[in-house]
């Protein structure tokens, strides 16, 4: 009775099912890990730093900026240069602007450093003048999905809609650090900015994308399973009929 498993037609369908099966378990399988590299990347972001990572150490010694080193306290030395205003960023749920100058260091490069956080029309103080050592939380470079830039363009002169060494490329002479740092201890009149988490690192709607994407494909499995089953009843039960 069960012969007709072995025909041309159920031979393909065989192979569809043997090979459909595997695949959908194994990107199953893929989006689960996913999930749970974004679960653990939360975790770790989460965790208290040891004591080792809470002492600042040369900027140098952290780039480039990874999950591992984004956040760590760095230090560097040099000469404040220009300075820009971050507008349109929100600090404790108030709007205002970013505070940030470009800070000539000792090794010849810019680094931008968030010196702090202005409410909007606020008075935003000049740079300390002469050599300064600042201490600061890295960060990478941010991009067009970052949360809060001004990618439209149209900014007034002084003002940049994104912090990142692309952005300032065409504005500034000098070598810029692909990464910048938000003071720990914001200058005087200024509020301290907090480090950003690493991007990717929260359990946001992405990773719970991954969550559900890792359903769909075990239910695609097992609805391989079931239709072939389906099939092979309904052959035998016609070839019964007969």
């Amino acid at each position: 009775m069960y012969r007709f498993l072995l025909t041309p037609r159920w031979w393909g369908i065989n192979l569809f099912v043997v090979l459909a099966i595997p695949f959908c378990v194994f990107m199953g399988s893929w989006q689960l890990g996913r999930f749970e590299a974004r679960v653990d990347s939360h975790q770790e972001a989460e965790r208290e730093p040891s004591p080792d990572e809470r002492k600042a150490v040369p900027l140098d010694e952290l780039l480039p900026v990874d999950t591992k080193t984004s956040g760590r306290h760095a230090t560097a030395t040099g000469v404040y240069g220009e300075q820009f205003i971050v507008p349109g960023r929100e600090l404790d749920g108030k709007r205002g602007d970013y505070v940030l100058t470009l800070l000539k260091t000792d090794g010849g490069r810019t680094l931008p450093v968030v010196r702090g956080w202005v409410a909007e029309g606020g008075r935003v103080p000049a740079a300390p003048a002469g050599e300064v050592s600042v201490t600061g939380a890295l960060q990478a470079s941010e991009n067009a999905g970052t949360d809060g830039v001004h990618t439209a363009g149209g900014l007034p002169s002084g003002q940049l809609g994104m912090i990142s060494a692309a952005s300032l490329v065409n504005l500034v002479p000098d070598d810029v650090y692909d990464a910048w740092i938000t003071l720990v201890e914001a200058d005087h009149g200024l509020a301290a900015v907090p480090a950003a988490s690493v991007e990717g690192s929260g359990l946001d709607l992405k990773a719970f994308q991954n969550l559900g994407y890792t359903g769909e494909w075990f239910v695609f499995a097992a609805f391989v399973l079931f239709m072939w089953f389906r099939l092979m009843r309904r052959e035998v039960e016609a070839i019964r009929d007969r």
